[in-house]
């Protein structure tokens, strides 16, 4: 049998007790079927996120990720097949395309998907640190997700006509016009405030049915759908290998939502940076700042400097791999860009019983953005197709 690494060498520091392997059983069934052995427990952590995760190696060394799908039965059996329509699709489409952890195999009746473990990635926020690799880098992911929007020539079309073609949940017009009663007895304090923001806003509403009605007449193609830099892990070598994690939501979608997404990322992270996330005195004194709409668009502007060199890189490789994009591509992820600091608002809201200032100041950005999407394109670094 292999020596196992010594696993505080291997294991990210984002990490958590992991649920035990003897109340969950059917993790080490599943491990052993597919000829890994069963996990060495003094191993094994939790990743963040939604899931139940297990992270670690077996008794035969091998490093093994594990993610158990949580939720109502149906959104579970819906889930889990988009992810394995992306294998699917991912067989067929051309290399250098968006790739994610190697599928070991999967139980469908128990919600569970085992990968190769990248212990040694690390998290797409490289991109975003002041790393002189990080254009570069950036470039690299537009290529390789042009590739995959740019698939579906080679996948064929009983592929295609597989994929989920809903849109996902949000941006939603019915929840910005009211959110269900069990939405809203789970939600935190913050969030509710998140939603009375938004849903009081009639000119944000009218914006959101323009992108979805922008979006129902676009070209659609096969798409991520839940592109953060957190789904991003970058492998170490020459050069480095990336790799996308979390295909749930992948489907037949607008591509726009994907290009949309990683602008989005930092459009976010650049007004959230305008104080240091780890300075919890500095966030406290945010907390009751109010700023008006100039100022939003000034400190979302002069933050965003920094990143736009990393954007307007992933945009040039994106439309080398995808030269024939439909010429409303731009505007459209400009608005989606703006979504989804919007999103962000609420996925961090999710966390907390009051917004922060800066928080604030993060969706004013993004609102604007979704308002002006055309003048902002350029602003994020979605120039103008040639």
């Amino acid at each position: 049998m292999n020596a196992l690494p010594p696993p505080a060498r291997h294991l990210p520091e984002a990490t958590y007790e992991a649920v035990r392997l003897d109340r969950a059983p059917e993790v080490d069934t599943l491990l052993t079927r597919l000829g890994l052995g069963r996990y060495d427990p003094s191993t094994v952590v939790a990743l963040p996120g939604r899931n139940d995760t297990w992270a670690g190696y077996t008794t035969t060394g091998a490093p093994v990720f594990v993610k158990r799908l949580v939720g109502p039965a149906d959104d579970v059996r819906e889930r889990l097949g988009r992810a394995l329509a992306y294998e699917r699709v991912s067989a067929a489409a051309p290399d250098g395309h968006l790739r994610g952890p190697r599928l070991l195999g999967h139980d469908a009746g128990e919600g569970l998907m085992a990968f190769d473990y990248l212990a040694d990635a690390r998290g797409g926020a490289v991109l975003v640190a002041d790393d002189g690799h990080a254009p570069d880098l950036a470039r690299r992911v537009g290529t390789a997700l042009g590739l995959l929007h740019g698939a579906t020539a080679h996948i064929g079309r009983h592929l295609t006509e597989d994929l989920d073609r809903r849109p996902p949940l949000l941006p939603s017009s019915a929840l910005l016009e009211g959110i269900p009663l069990h939405v809203y007895e789970r939600s935190s304090a913050a969030e509710l405030q998140s939603w009375r923001l938004l849903q009081t806003d009639p000119e944000l509403i009218t914006a959101v049915d323009a992108l979805l009605d922008a979006e129902r007449a676009a070209p659609s193609a096969p798409a991520h759908c839940d592109f953060r830099l957190d789904q991003l892990l970058v492998t170490e070598g020459s050069p480095p290998s990336l790799v996308a994690a979390d295909w749930e939501e992948f489907r037949l979608a607008d591509p726009a939502r994907d290009v949309g997404s990683f602008a989005g990322e930092c459009l976010h992270r650049a007004v959230m940076d305008i104080i240091s996330p780890r300075d919890d005195d500095a966030r406290a004194g945010f907390a009751d700042l109010v700023l008006s709409r100039e100022a939003v668009l000034r400190r979302g502007t002069e933050a965003l400097t920094r990143l736009r060199p990393v954007v307007r890189s992933f945009w040039a490789g994106y439309l080398a791999a995808r030269p024939d994009a439909d010429p409303g591509l731009p505007r459209r992820a400009a608005a989606f860009a703006g979504w989804h600091a919007l999103d962000r608002l609420l996925a961090g809201a999710a966390r907390r019983n009051r917004l922060l200032g800066i928080e604030r100041a993060a969706a004013g950005v993004g609102r604007a953005a979704l308002l002006e999407p055309a003048r902002f394109a350029p602003v994020i670094g979605l120039g103008e197709m040639s």
